[in-house]
């Protein structure tokens, strides 16, 4: 049976690949996104709405969402709270209001993405939340499926498993913070399988399943494959103690109100310890016919590409780009406003511009680099300011050889020494996107 599907997070990881697989099933997919506009960009053959949680906070702003619908699946969810992400809306008040709609709706079957591990026992608010959805999906007159998969595995790779392959390439060594958490591998091909399979039935359906692979894998033994997926020469693994790794969580945890969302955050920590593996696949197949792949055959049925190894490889690389760069114009302009002020003010007067001009250049030059050094930290303006950074920068290399070009000779290279700097500004601007 297909119909009208509605995807909710159908710009994210999984639901992205879900509304491929609907699509191609024969589905009509009316797919919803915060961004729909961005989104629309990336996937132009689908029925683009805005759907944020954060907005539809009753029943009847899903009205019109839901007009056709036949079954709606829910993907959003967030990591933990952060600049412009929530726990208690993502996970709670948009699901309840939701559920509300549906059965208002007359919406034939609801399939709700949870995740192993969604429970109050896990001592954070991702659990919490996570388990209050499922009470409140298994509370409604609807037909439902709860899916809690484990670790998906795909070709494409966003937040955790990209960070997964950024270990995994790590030069020298496989560093790991435990590595005997378990985890089920899934292939992402088997969860949309799963979930189609789940969404044509046309009985009613009050079911809620784990899904994984059938094979248990440490988190050690996961990235040692990951690393001979990509290609990489083998490594041994280096296992961080919880005290040296805290405070790089910690920090994660503040680069995500600051709206650098990292997946080494406390809860990402914390869930993976309490467990993230699941029941085994059994019930799943039952349910479905369908028998999820191993671990090893996962892998093998895409090989990696050089795409996959550069990101693997850039994934720490590309934070450290944009610090160094930001710290670069930063001090830059503290020095000019500060001890380097004069030498500044009187390079200007040299090159011809009179006193008060020069005090002006130097002055306000300073205060620029300083700007735009801090601008970069911030999330939505990184792009545009590392390409106004090369554009500010070849403007002070055409100006610099009009009035000083014997510099370019000199031993120093105080001209030649930003080129490479231009480049770092064109690397961050190239490698901005998170999707």
């Amino acid at each position: 049976m297909t119909g009208t599907v509605l995807i909710l997070g159908a710009s994210g990881f999984i639901g992205s690949h879900l509304a491929q697989a609907f699509a191609r099933a024969g589905w009509t997919v009316r797919a919803g996104a915060r961004n729909p506009v961005e989104a629309r960009r990336r996937m132009p053959s689908m029925d683009w709405v805005k759907a944020d949680f954060a907005d539809l906070t009753d029943a009847a702003g899903w009205m019109p969402l839901l007009a056709g619908v036949d079954a709606v699946i829910n993907c959003v969810g967030v990591l933990q709270d952060g600049a412009g992400e929530r726990n208690a809306v993502a996970h709670v008040a948009g699901p309840r209001a939701l559920i509300s709609a549906c059965e208002g709706a007359g919406t034939r079957r609801l399939i709700h993405l949870s995740a192993v591990g969604a429970d109050e026992s896990a001592g954070t608010a991702y659990g919490r939340s996570k388990a209050e959805a499922e009470r409140l999906v298994e509370a409604s007159s609807l037909s439902w499926v709860i899916l809690r998969p484990s670790l998906v595995v795909a070709r494409a790779s966003y937040g955790g498993t990209s960070m997964l392959r950024g270990l995994a390439a790590f030069p020298g060594v496989i560093p790991v913070l435990g590595g005997e958490q378990h985890f089920r591998p899934l292939a992402m091909a088997d969860l949309c399988d799963v979930t189609l399979a789940l969404a044509g039935r046309s009985e009613g359906t009050r079911l809620k399943l784990d899904v994984g692979g059938p094979d248990l894998v440490t988190q050690a033994d996961l990235l040692v494959g990951l690393r001979g997926w990509l290609g990489l020469k083998p490594a041994s693994v280096l296992r961080i103690p919880a005290w040296i790794a805290w405070p790089a969580v910690k920090l994660g945890d503040l680069l995500g109100w600051l709206g650098w969302p990292s997946p080494f955050r406390t809860t990402s920590v914390r869930q993976m310890s309490y467990g993230a593996a699941g029941t085994s696949p059994e019930a799943v197949t039952q349910a479905t016919g369908i028998v999820p792949r191993g671990f090893a055959e996962v892998l093998g049925a895409e090989p990696s590409t050089t795409a996959d190894r550069w990101q693997a490889r850039l994934y720490f690389v590309r934070p450290m780009a944009i610090v160094v760069l930001g710290v670069f114009w930063l001090v830059t302009g503290l020095v000019t406003l500060g001890p380097g002020f004069e030498a500044a003010r009187q390079h200007l007067v040299t090159a011809g511009f009179g006193d008060n001009a020069a005090w002006h250049g130097a002055w306000w030059g300073g205060w620029f680099d300083v700007v735009m050094g801090l601008a970069l930290w911030v999330r939505p303006w990184t792009r545009p300011v590392a390409v106004g950074m090369v554009l500010a920068t070849v403007g002070y290399l055409i100006g610099a050889t009009l009035w000083a070009p014997q510099l370019w000779l000199d031993p120093l290279g105080p001209w030649v020494k930003v080129l490479p700097m231009m480049v770092l500004c064109l690397f961050v601007a190239a490698t901005d996107d998170r999707r």
